[in-house]
């Protein structure tokens, strides 16, 4: 009869071109530390070598969303239990030192303690195509701003000949006129003819980044109507705003156990500060910026063209609520409501898009 292996608890410090590894057995006991390349084969070799020292309960992979994000893939694939590790303490870094070593094996011993719960977010499904369509489109129009401001600032210094050829009253007006001139390169030592071809330049630019959002803005859309119908169809919720909505909650939207738990993650919770016999709530400045302003967005649209929303409104005025005390609760309701229907968007999708975990999709209690 073959004896059956210990359980072991893995952690990994996770870098651009290395992964280093360490291994604990159930009490906590340190069997090895070693470094693996960030390659597939050097994913594989990691799995390998960890469950050479045993059966591996959970692997804590710190930075699963960047430098782990390909071996958490790789360990989910295997039936691995993976763990979203926080970086270590500076307690401990403080007493012991810091190097990779150190940092694996503080990441299996958070797993091993139950401080480290968190499970990270799925990315092998048409969410995370969606953050990437999502990050390119929001590259090109900071791109774009940037040659906009660009543009104002070499028209403000321009010649007065150049500034007043420029007619139309937009700045995208000005950019499509600057994008037709035909300057004399014979004369670019002159600043006119100088300045004329650097305005051209630019405005070629705008042109050429404002089709490339167009081309991304069009794919974005697509994918966030088959991901998220339900959420689409909200009041506010345009495709951008969508897909932002599913790039925090993840695919496996069901790590977030609980309503509560999304409004946080968007930091939109008010959290407990209490004093003594002093009871009181403080803003969250934490969780994701980037949901937290879309839900801001939506509320703002929504108090212009939502009656329901305007009619709140009056009655927290007339409560005493200021403007922004009102938007905070708005988005506090709307991160509720969002929370659902991307579970029901998710939960609807078809089995080859969505990619199982194990866990359970929440349910809401039956109509009596």
């Amino acid at each position: 009869m073959t004896a059956r292996k210990p359980d072991v608890i893995g952690g990994v410090d996770c870098h651009a071109d290395t992964h280093e590894s360490a291994v604990l057995n159930a009490q906590g006991r340190l069997l090895a530390t070693a470094r693996f390349a960030t390659t597939v084969e050097g994913y594989q070799h990691l799995l390998e070598w960890m469950s050479s020292h045993g059966h591996v309960l959970e692997v804590g992979v710190e930075g699963s969303g960047s430098y782990g994000a390909g071996l958490t893939r790789h360990l989910r694939a295997a039936g691995i239990k993976v763990v979203e590790v926080n970086r270590p303490h500076p307690h401990t870094r403080a007493r012991r030192g810091n190097n990779d070593a150190i940092d694996a094996e503080a990441a299996a011993r958070k797993v091993l303690a139950g401080e480290c719960t968190a499970v990270p977010k799925d990315t092998t499904g048409i969410v995370e195509a969606i953050r990437q369509l999502h990050l390119a489109r929001a590259s090109a129009v900071q791109a774009r701003t940037a040659a906009l401001n660009q543009l104002d600032d070499l028209i403000v210094t321009a010649p007065a000949d150049v500034r007043q050829a420029l007619t139309a009253k937009t700045l995208p007006g000005k950019a499509g006129q600057c994008a037709r001139w035909r300057p004399d390169r014979a004369r670019l030592a002159e600043p006119a003819q100088a300045a004329r071809t650097a305005l051209r330049s630019i405005a070629r630019r705008i042109h050429a980044l404002g089709e490339k959002i167009a081309t991304l803005d069009a794919q974005l859309s697509t994918s966030v109507k088959r991901a998220a119908p339900k959420t689409l169809a909200l009041l506010g919720v345009g495709p951008v705003h969508a897909a932002q909505m599913l790039i925090t909650a993840g695919q496996n939207i069901t790590r977030l156990r609980t309503e509560t738990a999304f409004a946080h993650l968007c930091g939109a919770d008010p959290i407990p500060a209490p004093s003594g016999k002093t009871e009181r709530h403080r803003l969250n400045p934490g969780g994701d910026r980037h949901a937290n302003r879309t839900l801001y967005m939506i509320a703002i649209v929504r108090l212009r063209y939502c009656q329901r929303t305007r009619d709140y409104t009056t009655r927290r005025i007339t409560d005493g609520k200021s403007k922004k005390e009102i938007i905070r609760c708005l988005k506090r309701y709307i991160s509720r409501e969002i929370y659902y229907t991307l579970v029901a968007d998710l939960q609807n999708l078809a089995p080859a898009t969505r990619r199982s975990i194990g866990t359970p999709w929440p349910r809401r209690p039956a109509a009596a």
